[in-house]
């Protein structure tokens, strides 16, 4: 398990008071002349903490704050909460922002998040996969041990194979998450040949579910990460907020003074004065000075650009990107009513799955009406949203049945640049996320690249917070 900060539950880093409130304020400089005075400065404001995005490591910086009572100010650039995880909603129907699941044995998840109040709606634990023009279904024995037995003899994989997942499976279940995390490592396609699985194992299963999940069809991402997600998949279930993916920021917002976060907020720059103390510029011009320490929360390519000139850019692999197209259709014009992940086996074709949402979480859609999800590995820059839309149309009338799938409606297309950061190897998971005086990096890119490594990531950007102040006291 990472590395957890023993602290009381009053715990302060601010000197004791009978009743200290902060309060944010502004001066300028006097002057006697008016035709002499210099230029005023910038309106100046004083925060305690900082912290500069909203996304799941911003949310879980501040979550962590909160509980310390220490305040702060949560700035976010667009116009609300989640970064990469949000929910639109087009036509009625509730629209991820990329495929993504949310899978309940994530570890700090499971301390910040109330599942109950998310409503979390279950995959079926396996998948159907599309193969030599027929679905063949992958099932975990532990939850469906019929249907696993049914599957032993498909093509998807040996006998053997089967039996090297449920080795896999104990391997995994065997480690903490810190030896996991902190393992030796290989590429993820390196450690399922070393383990001995199949050619065709591989092919048809690992490349388009992993691949899915790590948005890297390669599998050149780290064992590591691999072996983190398989025990996470081995100890709960894939699962959809009710509501939504973005449900899970809006809840750990909600958890923060309301007069705490500023949407529509763009910070330019981070600087330090002669009190090493950072200060915050905003694209509006104004100023905002911390006290005690400021917490960056945002994506690579943004950090850089806020600490031009303060921190050489680094040398970074190309992020990990996806293409996800939502299609409405009547109830009526879907295959399948199972909550059931497909993947593309076949080795053929742009699609790598899909599925049908509102059989997942009915409440994604209007009633009598189904939400189709289908997600593609890479952006596909030179091939535009119409020729994107027809191909994959082409694609799921070879499985479907053309019938059916021509009748469906497309709504909505989302390119994401940077889905995920490039973790293959060689990876550090447990980055120190202190990068200068007084100022601190989160995010998954420097844990895992997962919900639960956004997580991680903010709490233990405090944790180095507390422990700098707590040091600068004695």
């Amino acid at each position: 398990m990472p590395f957890t900060l023993s602290t009381s539950s009053n715990f302060s880093l601010l000197p004791p008071t009978p009743s200290r409130t902060y309060r944010f304020f502004k001066f300028s400089i006097p002057h006697a002349s008016t035709q002499l005075a210099p230029k005023p400065p910038p309106v100046l404001k004083t925060a305690p903490v900082i912290v500069i995005g909203a996304g799941l490591a911003g949310l879980a910086a501040a979550t962590r704050l909160n509980a310390e009572n220490i305040p702060l100010l949560l700035l976010e650039a667009s116009d609300a909460v989640g970064g990469r995880v949000r929910t639109d909603i087009v036509d009625g129907f509730l629209l991820d922002r990329g495929f993504q699941i949310f899978i309940t044995a994530y570890p700090e998840a499971q301390k910040l998040l109330n599942y109950n109040e998310l409503n979390l709606q279950k995959f079926y634990s396996g998948a159907r996969i599309y193969y030599d023009g027929q679905f063949h279904t992958v099932a975990d024995p532990f939850c469906h041990f019929s249907d696993s037995l049914l599957s032993l003899t498909n093509p998807i994989g040996s006998v053997l194979d089967k039996l090297l997942i449920a080795l896999t499976r104990a391997r995994v279940l065997s480690k903490s998450n810190e030896e996991i995390l902190t393992a030796n490592e290989v590429s993820t396609i390196e450690l399922l040949r070393n383990i001995g699985f199949s050619d065709s194992m591989v092919a048809r299963f690992f490349r388009p579910f992993f691949g899915g999940i790590f948005f890297d069809r390669e599998l050149e991402t780290t064992s590591r990460l691999f072996d983190f997600v398989f025990k996470c998949l081995a100890l709960g279930n894939n699962t959809l907020p009710a509501k939504g993916i973005g449900e899970i920021p809006n809840q750990l917002a909600a958890k923060l003074p309301s007069d705490s976060v500023r949407l529509n907020t763009k910070v330019v720059s981070v600087d330090f004065d002669y009190s090493n103390s950072p200060s915050v510029k905003l694209e509006s011009g104004e100023i905002l000075k911390s006290e005690l320490g400021v917490i960056m929360a945002v994506e690579e390519p943004a950090l850089d650009k806020i600490l031009a000139g303060r921190k050489q850019p680094a040398q970074r692999k190309p992020a990990r990107s996806t293409v996800c197209l939502y299609f409405s259709a009547d109830q009526n014009q879907i295959p399948v009513g199972d909550p059931v992940l497909f993947l593309n086996g076949s080795g053929e074709g742009i699609i790598n799955n899909m599925f049908f949402a509102t059989n997942v979480a009915p409440s994604y859609g209007p009633s009598n009406k189904a939400l189709v999800s289908v997600s593609l590995i890479g952006l596909y820059e030179t091939t535009s949203d119409e020729e994107l839309t027809a191909e994959v149309i082409r694609e799921l009338s070879g499985w479907f049945g053309a019938s059916k799938v021509e009748s469906w409606r497309h709504l909505r297309t989302y390119r994401i640049g940077f889905a995920q950061p490039n973790q293959s190897p060689p990876t550090d998971l447990m980055k120190n996320p202190k990068i200068g005086q007084g100022l601190y990096l989160c995010g998954d890119y420097i844990t895992s690249a997962t919900f639960d490594g956004a997580l991680v990531s903010g709490r233990r950007a405090v944790e180095a917070l507390l422990r700098d102040r707590a040091l600068s006291r004695v």
